[in-house]
């Protein structure tokens, strides 16, 4: 069995039937399944449909709750705290994110946080909620531990990511997406699933060394990007998502594939109005200046020169042309979760 190109919409048909069998109402089923696809068509397969039996085997096991209510616990003018009641991040994601950028309207920033939450995918796919309302939008969260403090042999932070999102007038976005680390986590497992090794950059082992073992890898630490300043970028994150929410302290957020307890992490939403700052058109037209200048620069190998978020966004668009790649390892998973909830089983034709 090799790689098999999916058409999108069969692979959210499936995903959805196979979310509406487990228990959520359509409207859950289709953010969740937005949030998976989107993380597969921009080519981040770590956080795509292969999350869904995690996120399955979580619920199965009772240590993730299906349809808690996620209520507001504080609501102030210009920020607000969620409790996601050990939901799907997904779904306190975008809730809390819709809420950050209802208070940003009224008083141009808002911020709100979500504690007891889990794994809620790709941090851009909230962010970027905020540029259909011409928003910058800031998605931030903390993960289990998988990068050493400074100096520190054992991992205690996580990968924490953040995404900022920048509408622009003409140009496309400027999207940066990027985890405290040099790669996230799901792109080891993917590698030792496949049984490939993986660049000594990536990881160091229990001891603190390089490895190209994907195993070791995961029993050792994520390197963290620029030393100290990426495991201290990931320690703020970590203290504005898990500590500042009242989630968890640092080090106790569990793995997804824990299945020993609530995994407890903490999600924090911003959202800017540029018309609260300045006239908003001017801003928009600001940004394509800047995109313009950026991509009048000379390259170093006279290839395009890219922004962020540019590369996902080129690959969505041939995705959801040609499909979305699933290698055999994800064929499988997926087959057994057909099985288990009986819904057909995933094929390029149906």
């Amino acid at each position: 069995m090799g790689h098999l190109l999916i058409p999108t919409e069969h692979l959210v048909g499936f995903i959805t039937a196979v979310l509406i069998k487990a228990g959520l109402t359509q409207e859950d089923a289709a953010v969740i399944t937005d949030s998976l696809i989107f993380a597969d068509l921009r080519g981040i397969a770590s956080h795509g449909v292969v999350r869904l039996t995690s996120y399955l085997e979580r619920v199965e096991k009772g240590v993730m709750d299906l349809n808690p209510a996620m209520p507001f616990v504080r609501d102030y003018p210009a920020s607000a705290l969620l409790d996601a009641k050990n939901g799907f991040g997904q779904l306190a994601g975008v809730r809390a994110m819709d809420k950050t950028i209802e208070k940003a309207r009224a008083c141009g920033i808002g911020a709100v946080a979500v504690r007891n939450s889990n794994h809620f995918g790709v941090a851009a796919f909230f962010a970027m909620r905020a540029l259909q309302k011409q928003m910058i939008g800031v998605a931030l969260t903390n993960a289990s531990p998988g990068i050493a403090p400074f100096r520190a042999k054992a991992a205690l932070v996580g990968t924490n990511p953040i995404a900022i999102a920048i509408p622009a007038a003409r140009e496309k976005p400027v999207v940066l997406d990027m985890a405290s680390s040099v790669v996230a986590r799901g792109k080891i497992r993917l590698a030792q699933l496949a049984g490939k090794r993986i660049p000594l950059d990536w990881a160091l082992d229990a001891n603190g060394k390089p490895t190209d073992d994907p195993t070791a890898a995961l029993k050792g630490t994520m390197a963290a990007i620029a030393g100290p300043k990426g495991s201290g970028l990931s320690l703020m994150i970590d203290l504005l998502t898990g500590v500042l929410t009242g989630s968890s302290l640092t080090g106790d957020v569990r793995n997804i594939t824990d299945t020993s307890g609530p995994c407890q992490t903490g999600h924090l939403f911003l959202a800017i109005d540029p018309s609260k700052f300045g006239d908003v058109d001017e801003f928009l037209r600001d940004v394509d200046q800047v995109v313009r200048r950026i991509k009048a620069l000379e390259s170093v190998d006279g290839g395009p020169i890219y922004l962020p978020g540019e590369l996902e966004l080129l690959l969505e668009t041939q995705r959801r042309a040609e499909g979305i790649p699933l290698d055999a390892e994800t064929q499988a998973s997926l087959a057994s979760v057909a099985e288990r909830y009986g819904v057909p089983v995933l094929t390029a034709n149906a």
